[in-house]
């Protein structure tokens, strides 16, 4: 079981990464520094956003019209945060 939570653990920071890259990569083209016409970065751009649609669709459908805000990536992070917590907490029921 010890194993199990440590499978997720890792797929939570993997998660997290997607989710803070993306963020960090939607302000940058926000601002014109990075292009998404360039190969690489539209390559990485369309998958980060295809990994992490499933994840911010919900609960961009729970969340009011921001007027261009979409703080969904913020709500993700916070979700995994907590759920990161719950798991390691209760890890030491499982040794």
């Amino acid at each position: 079981m010890l194993t199990i939570i440590q499978a997720l653990l890792l797929i939570i920071g993997v998660v997290r990464f997607f989710v803070i890259a993306h963020f960090i990569m939607s302000w940058l083209i926000r601002f014109e520094v990075l292009n998404v016409r360039q190969q690489f970065v539209g390559q990485v751009w369309y998958t980060l956003e295809r990994v992490l649609e499933p994840i911010y669709g919900p609960i961009r459908r729970m969340l009011p019209n921001m007027g261009g805000i979409d703080l969904s990536p913020v709500l993700v992070l916070v979700g995994l945060e907590i759920l990161r917590i719950f798991l390691i907490n209760n890890m030491g029921a499982f040794l």
